[in-house]
């Protein structure tokens, strides 16, 4: 019996997967209107910090391939995906109205972009694992991999790498999953038609930061929050035990707040690990 998907209204965008990446029309102002395609590369996070010295392109570019070799993730891992699958792509910003101490909201307005466009497409069990990992209950689906540079006092460029498992079946690792797996359609999801939906979502929430509308954004963060206001076990790496917490916030450098027996604890990235 076919699945009675979620959100119908999309289905004529992600049906019929194909490989034409570089094709999406995105309905925005900036945010994918300008793109490259490689079949392969080592990184598009590399390829977009080599665009940026050679071409100067305009905010907003997509690098976008089919086969990433040697991606990275959060805390160095590599990510690897299956060719021509799933969505592998870097995006460039210039968030020049953003202080360098202020770059965790650069993070949140994309986390809650991917969220909004990704939401309607999983029964609403997304959830935005800090800092930035996309995962359906216990199980990543995506992830985001900023790469700031400072120029005097604010951000000039962001490149933000952008992974999500979309068609990909099969995974070496119980923790990974994808939106076909989770969530199948008959054909497949199309990508660019995915990729249009993402921009669409992103550039929304990024001109909301820009307009000044942090509370808003933090709002809803904390709404998608992985596991927020929850009882759940914690390692604290800086010390190495474990130990039960409930997450209450971010901090506005971005640390994640985590009440221990009645004491709110501060956390930074590195600093401490989900036990699932």
């Amino acid at each position: 019996m076919e699945r009675n998907h979620p959100a119908h209204h999309l289905i004529n965008l992600l049906i019929k997967h194909n490989k034409s990446l570089y094709k999406i029309r995105p309905k925005t102002l900036f945010i994918g209107q300008n793109s490259y395609y490689l079949p392969s590369c080592q990184s598009t996070n590399d390829e977009a910090a080599d665009l940026i010295v050679q071409d100067d392109p305009p905010e907003g570019t997509l690098v976008i391939t089919d086969r990433q070799m040697a991606g990275r993730g959060q805390r160095g891992n590599v990510w690897l995906a299956e060719p021509g699958q799933n969505l592998t792509v870097s995006l460039l910003l210039r968030p020049g109205f953003l202080a360098p101490t202020e770059q965790f909201w650069l993070n949140i307005a994309l986390s809650v972009g991917i969220a909004d466009a990704l939401t309607p497409l999983t029964d609403g069990l997304l959830r935005v694992k800090w800092p930035n990992d996309l995962y359906i209950d216990n199980q990543k689906i995506g992830g985001i991999l900023l790469e700031n540079t400072i120029q005097g006092q604010s951000l000039a460029w962001s490149i933000v790498g952008m992974g999500m498992n979309v068609n990909q079946t099969s995974f070496d690792l119980p923790t990974a999953t994808s939106l076909q797996n989770r969530f199948p359609l008959p054909e497949g999801y199309n990508l660019p038609g995915l990729l249009s939906t993402l921009c669409e979502h992103i550039e929304k929430r990024y001109l909301q930061l820009k307009a000044g509308h942090r509370a808003t954004l933090k709002v809803t963060y904390l709404q998608r929050l992985f596991r927020y206001q929850e009882s759940h076990l914690y390692r604290d790496v800086r010390e190495n035990y474990s130990f039960m917490g409930t997450i209450v916030g971010i901090a506005e450098g971005g640390e994640l707040l985590i009440e221990v027996e009645g004491q709110t604890q501060k956390f930074g990235f590195k600093e401490i690990e989900v036990i699932l």
